[in-house]
């Protein structure tokens, strides 16, 4: 019989142990605060976290729970179970897992206290919104939303800053109503602080793959970013933020990195991360020297303000309520300053939006960047939307192509 190899214990002074232990937290808190009696809210990923934070409502992140529950094998018996009340399987499986929760009120992989507010804004899609005005209906609660529009500009104007205000106040008035919980000012500030602590420490240790070999394996990125969607707004959060960037320049400087060989080839990923097949995407790419150096939808939840106007002018430009010249221009800003060899799409069956206007915008920025494009079909939570051979000989398509391109630079640079 095999001996069983003992897995090392994680330092407690660690940024791993630190993000672990606050994601995992944010849950308990939830739990725990419902049992005392307390409102719990329901909150959409892009919804100014600085509100619930600074009233001290307890906080669930359905899409955070919609990903857990898929990263841990799930995803397919909660897709079926919303599926079989009527839902499509065309619509996001973030959604479908939510609702079918929102049923059995249950799921071992990942539960969370029932909510008795929801908090939504239009700066992600459509479907979200009918996703929670179903949740408000069928769990007969209230719902605010905050509407956030689409913005065809390079800039957030001044008409969009008032409009998305006057909801920022009467958001934080509906909910003294429903929670009897007052707001402060002075911590309104506090709040802001650790928001943008976090937010910079973040964005500091993302830019950490403008280091060749990079720090780290970009794949960490998509475990970390779990507290930036969930937990940006507390103290906790900026130190293990801080944590991280020093263990990232720590790699740099002593030449070590999490990603645990070679690095033959730099990509950025582009999309929601398959979570059903994390491991599986994972190992398509370390197994053959590629690291994932860099992804907008790791970024996107670092909002980085120094007043009111522009915590609101954050909350303006996230991805999916920008128009495709500014998104193309984001990432390819991403790809020059991490020395990108090649970009990878997931083509996400569950978000529409995000993957509709992909293949437009990946044939700019392959063209503006020189470097190859490989897409992937998947899906965010539901597995039986990924194939595995389909992901591999895209991959090694990608390598080929990222080699070809590679040898022709050198020829004519001769």
């Amino acid at each position: 019989m095999a001996e069983q190899v003992k897995k090392k214990p994680v330092d407690p002074n660690s940024a791993k142990y630190k993000l672990g232990k606050i994601a995992a937290d944010a849950y308990v808190d939830a739990m725990e605060a419902k049992k005392r009696g307390e409102k719990v809210a329901w909150v959409s990923s892009n919804f100014p976290v600085e509100i619930p934070e600074t009233m001290g409502i307890a906080t669930v992140y359905p899409e955070n729970q919609a990903a857990g529950i898929a990263a841990r094998g799930a995803g397919t018996r909660m897709c079926e179970e919303a599926e079989s009340e009527g839902y499509s399987n065309d619509i996001c499986a973030y959604a479908r897992v939510s609702l079918a929760y929102a049923k059995l009120k249950s799921c071992p992989e990942q539960d969370v206290p029932m909510p008795d507010v929801l908090l939504c804004c239009s700066n992600i899609c459509s479907c979200m919104i009918k996703w929670y005005e179903n949740l408000a209906r069928e769990l007969n609660i209230p719902m605010i939303l905050l509407d956030i529009p689409f913005n065809p500009d390079y800039e957030v104007s001044d008409a969009e800053v008032a409009y998305v205000t006057g909801q920022f106040w009467d958001a934080v008035k509906q909910l003294e109503e429903i929670t009897g919980k007052k707001w402060s000012d002075e911590r309104f500030k506090e709040v802001t602080g650790f928001s943008c602590r976090s937010s910079r420490a973040w964005l500091a240790a993302t830019s950490c793959a403008k280091y060749v070999p990079s720090p780290f394996n970009g794949f960490d990125l998509l475990n970390h970013m779990a507290v930036m969607v969930t937990a940006r707004g507390k103290a906790s959060a900026g130190e293990a933020m801080e944590t991280l960037l020093k263990e990232y320049e720590d790699n740099h400087k002593n030449g070590t990195s999490t990603f645990r060989t070679e690095e033959k080839h730099r990509i950025m990923f582009e999309g929601i991360a398959c979570w059903p097949y994390l491991r599986a995407t994972s190992t398509g790419l370390k197994s053959r020297g590629i690291n994932m150096v860099t992804t907008i939808y790791a970024d996107a939840f670092g909002f980085d303000y120094d007043s009111f106007d522009g915590m609101i002018r954050a909350y303006c430009k996230v991805p999916n309520a920008i128009n495709l010249e500014l998104s193309r221009d984001k990432r390819i800003k991403l790809c020059k300053d991490n020395h990108v060899e090649g970009l990878l799409v997931h083509t996400n069956r569950s978000c529409k939006l995000w993957s509709g206007f992909m293949y437009e915008m990946s044939r700019q920025i392959g063209e503006a960047c020189n470097i190859p494009v490989a897409s992937f079909d998947g899906d965010q939570a539901d597995p039986r939307n990924f194939s595995e051979a389909q992901y591999d000989t895209r991959v090694q398509g990608l390598v080929e192509a990222m080699e070809a391109n590679q040898a022709k630079k050198e020829a004519e640079a001769k």
